[in-house]
């Protein structure tokens, strides 16, 4: 990179000068570190009290942005929050927070951990921070800041919406710092932020403070995927033309080998995936001696990972020295004491800790998270050189490397073998250069069949990827939401997620006018109150009587229209008319009427008895013209001539009444009298009158706030019919998840009413059954819900109920791949076919109501779990199943997550009781020694 110029080393004295005396100055102080440019300026925007997002490459170094929030509180003395969004990254971000602040200033809440929670700064999940806020948790209390670490999970379709329920129902004088990848659509998650949070600064970095270079692994050659051109490219980066020739030879090789195949009579396999398993030593080999250890290979494989992992030792790599080895051994024996020595064998602990002492480990969710740990710990210490990984460790902890290999360029997502998409690209390269040790990273593919220089440097030199929002209403949020601010409230709150948002941005910021308006209608009310009575009844009483007021004039007016329209085209020359009110009231004669009458409606020519020539028009006749008498006008009367006028103002005079002939109306018919007077206007003016606010001294006051109360109700009326008439997508889904609750009874109309009937836009309240439901967060909350009020767990005993309730939990790694082990018989197998029963009965209703969001249970671990929970060892547990001890703790984990809900939520305190025993149950040995899952 360039040095700076004197302008640019000014402008940063000037920077640096200006901070003098602030809490970043102090932060800066105990740092030994020199801040990037995007770091000032995120931390700047904090200190001026804004919310911010910051955007930028792993490895950057936004995460000092967060501990900056962190010494802003503790400065202030405020709470702040420092949410990431897996376990293992809050242990990771708890322990570098200890470090500086100390244990006492410092607490950890992961769900199934918790440590000094009441601490001015506490690190969580972001689950944990939603559960608190639906519970209005007395730890918010004092709360400054929330850093949303790795913020760009919002688009994890199974965990993304709590982000985004967190973002909107923080109380808004938290400032926020939301730390994201690099993200192609920062400044529209930004301007989200900036509607529902308030002023929020967007700071965008793109800039890599260790350059990644790219590279293609072809044999025992390393090529650079990128070269210069020359000529008119000349300064350009191409795509490096020996790879391009290379692959255009492995496409005509292909395409030989697949034509003489079936020439030959043999099937060609264009399926055929190459197998890595000859290349793995060399690759290692190869990357020791160009200095690019250490790295991480990504695999996309369990099975993979660990078989590289003995491909290396069984060609005798060791990238350790013997006091490496050495310091290895003391580290992985004093980490993994705890685990139960029957157990390590199962667990392949004896081969795991030979490839640690010669650098080389696996690393994926099979393994044991005490394992995992382990690993992660060694390849920061620079023990472990060589990892071979799924991508899980390119979502997870900060664990870089010198180089980032890839074997290739699709993986396996659960359900088919997809590429490899550029934002995934950029997230596993990016582990590639470590800040502070490596000048450079380096990036490398491993030549493959079918691998495409050109769709390479595709994903290559795409930097950044959108962010799409995964929000959806889940049952447990809309009774969560209803219980705390009604139905109607809830569809405003669910207009503001940034998934409405992307859907249609008009509408975010509608819903917050919407919002405002509320709040102003409660002060306008409150200003309105009156000691003598009600004067919101008393002011609606006001208002009827002017809208009848006006409705009558407006009856009035029209028919009075139609009446002057017939009275003016009915006018004929010579006709002597009065004209009731108006600029022209008073008597005039019709020298031309109007034969062919325009869009104005008809406007004959009169002349005044003061000799003006004036044309009649419903603009200015209000009532009826009224023809009193005729007189003959000449035939050679000429309107332009002043005699002719005055002749025939002459003769109009004669014909009048003498006390009309000075041109002014006499005692002409009048309005209607009182007895002709609307009665339900009358009825109405007595009942004002007769109200007690009527004498209040303070009336017209309290009438003013009335009538601003009025106008904004107008108003937000018809914004709500803007939004309304918008995409309400987000909205009208919430309605459907709360018409399954209508249906089942969580959810019953305001009034109390539960009878069937059309309860579309009724407010709703929360039943006890639904109550039972807010305390419910798992994916399948609605199940545990109806399991729970239909008793169908309710004679279970603690290992049964936790064998049923990991079906909720377990999902097959790939579908119709083999069953984990066999099914529980006798009251468990009964209980595990009443669920599946209860979730076939929720699915036909959610299909009524074009919902599809319950999976279906798995039982696939249960018998494991069954015997798990009796106490049998790891061993016999996993002995019979496809299951990987790092699978089914992690399970676990989440097992003991969900049955502490039940035991929370359930109304039966033998039930309770239950699941706390099976909590303990479950909860052992290497179970009770996972830190995370």
């Amino acid at each position: 990179m360039a040095a700076p110029t004197a302008a640019e080393r000014y402008a940063a004295a000037r920077r640096r000068q200006s901070d003098e005396g602030t809490e970043l100055a102090r932060f800066r102080d105990r740092l030994d570190l020199v801040l990037d440019d995007f770091q000032l300026r995120a931390c700047r925007a904090l200190e001026a009290g804004r919310g911010v997002l910051v955007a930028a490459p792993t490895g950057a170094g936004k995460t000092i942005v967060g501990e900056f929030a962190v010494h802003l509180a503790l400065a202030s003395g405020r709470k702040a929050f420092y949410t990431t969004p897996i376990k293992a990254l809050s242990n990771q971000k708890y322990a570098d927070l200890v470090a500086v602040h100390g244990a006492a200033q410092v607490g950890l809440l992961t769900g199934d951990v918790t440590v000094n929670g009441e601490a001015p700064v506490v690190v969580m999940t972001t689950e944990v921070l939603r559960n608190m806020l639906y519970a209005g948790s007395s730890t918010l209390r004092g709360l400054g800041f929330v850093v949303m670490d790795e913020v760009h999970y919002l688009a994890d379709r199974f965990r993304g919406a709590v982000w985004e329920e967190v973002i909107i129902h923080l109380a808004q004088d938290v400032q926020v710092a939301s730390l994201s990848a690099t993200v192609s659509n920062a400044e529209e998650f930004g301007a989200w932020l900036d509607t529902v949070r308030g002023d929020t600064e967007v700071v965008v970095e793109e800039h890599r403070p260790v350059p990644l270079y790219q590279h293609v692994l072809v044999g025992r050659r390393m090529h650079d995927l990128f070269v210069e051109g020359d000529g008119a490219d000349a300064g350009e980066a191409v795509v490096n033309p020996e790879l391009v020739d290379k692959a255009r030879q492995d496409a005509r090789t292909a395409r030989h080998v697949g034509s003489r195949r079936g020439r030959d009579g043999y099937r060609a396999r264009p399926d055929r995936r190459p197998s890595f398993s000859a290349d793995r030593p060399s690759v290692v080999e190869q990357l020791d001696r160009a200095g690019l250890l250490p790295a991480i290979t990504f695999v996309f494989s369990r099975a993979g990972c660990d078989a590289a992992v003995r491909q290396c030792l069984d060609a005798g790599i060791t990238l350790t020295t013997e006091d490496e080895a050495v310091e290895v051994r003391r580290l992985v024996e004093e980490r993994t004491r705890q685990v139960p020595a029957e157990d390590l064998d199962v667990l392949g602990y004896w081969e795991w800790l030979d490839g640690l002492e010669r650098g080389i480990a696996a690393h994926h969710a099979g393994l044991l998270p005490s394992f995992k740990e382990v690993v992660e710990l060694l390849v920061v210490r620079g023990l472990v050189r060589c990892v071979f990984a799924t991508e899980t460790l390119a979502l997870g902890i900060n664990v870089p490397a010198r180089s980032v290999v890839l074997e290739k360029l699709v993986k396996w997502n659960g359900e088919a073998h997809v590429d490899v998409t550029p934002g995934e690209y950029t997230q596993l390269t990016g582990r590639a250069g470590r800040r502070g040790i490596d000048v450079e990273g380096h990036a490398v593919v491993v030549w493959h069949d079918g691998l495409d220089p050109r769709a390479l440097a595709g994903l290559a030199s795409t930097r950044t990827y959108p962010l799409r929002s995964s929000f959806r209403p889940t049952y447990n949020m809309a009774v969560n939401l209803v219980a705390q601010v009604g139905r109607d409230r809830a569809r405003e709150v669910l207009e503001t997620s940034f998934a409405q948002f992307q859907a249609d941005r008009s509408v975010v910021g509608l819903a917050t006018q919407l919002r405002q308006h509320e709040q102003a209608m409660a002060g306008y009310v409150e200003a309105m109150t009156c000691d003598k009575g009600d004067f919101t009844e008393y002011a609606a009483l006001r208002r009827a009587i002017s809208e009848r007021e006006a409705e009558l004039s407006r009856a009035r007016q029209r028919g009075r229209r139609a009446e002057v329209v017939a009275s003016l085209e009915a006018l004929r020359p010579g006709d002597v008319v009065l004209v009731p009110g108006g600029r022209r009231a008073g008597y005039a004669v019709v020298v031309e009427a109007d034969g062919a009458p325009g869009l104005e409606g008809p406007r004959p020519t009169v002349l005044t008895v003061d000799r003006q020539l004036k044309r009649l028009t419903l603009a200015e006749v209000t009532s009826p013209v009224e023809t009193v008498t005729r007189l003959r006008v000449p035939k050679d009367f000429r309107p332009r001539n002043p005699q002719s006028r005055r002749d025939l103002a002459s003769s109009l005079r004669q014909v009048l009444p003498r006390e009309e002939q000075t041109g002014k109306r006499g005692g002409g018919r009048r309005g209607g009298s009182a007895a002709g007077e609307d009665q339900r206007l009358v009825e109405l003016r007595r009942r004002m009158r007769e109200h007690p606010c009527h004498q209040c001294p303070d009336r017209e006051d309290h009438a003013r706030w009335g009538e601003r109360l009025t106008r904004l109700q107008a108003e937000h009326a018809k914004l709500s019919k803007r939004i309304e008439g918008r995409t309400s997508s987000v909205a009208r889904l919430f309605d459907k998840v709360c018409d399954v609750l209508l249906e089942l009874g969580y959810l019953v109309p305001r009034d109390g009413d539960d009878r069937a009937g059309d309860d579309s836009g009724r407010d709703l309240r929360v039943t006890r059954d639904g109550a039972r439901l807010r305390r419910l967060s798992s994916e399948l909350d609605l199940l545990v819900a109806e399991c729970l009020r239909t008793g169908v767990w309710a004679q279970l005993d603690a290992p049964g109920l936790a064998a049923v309730l990991s079906s909720l939990v377990h999902e097959p790694r790939r579908e119709n791949g083999p069953p984990a082990g066999r099914l529980p018989q006798g009251a468990v197998g009964d209980a595990l076919r009443g669920t599946f029963t209860t979730w076939g009965r929720l699915r036909g209703i959610e299909g009524d109501h074009d919902l599809s969001t319950l999976r279906e249970p798995d039982a696939g671990i249960a018998w494991a779990v069954q015997r798990w929970a009796r106490g049998q060892s790891l061993d016999s547990v996993l002995r019979d199943t496809d299951l990987a001890a790092g699978d089914f703790v992690r399970r676990c984990k989440q097992l003991v997550d969900l049955l502490g809900q039940v035991a929370s939520a359930s109304d039966d305190p033998a039930q309770r009781r239950t699941a706390l025993t099976a909590v303990d149950l479950v909860l052992r040995s290497v179970v009770d020694q996972a830190t995370y899952a």
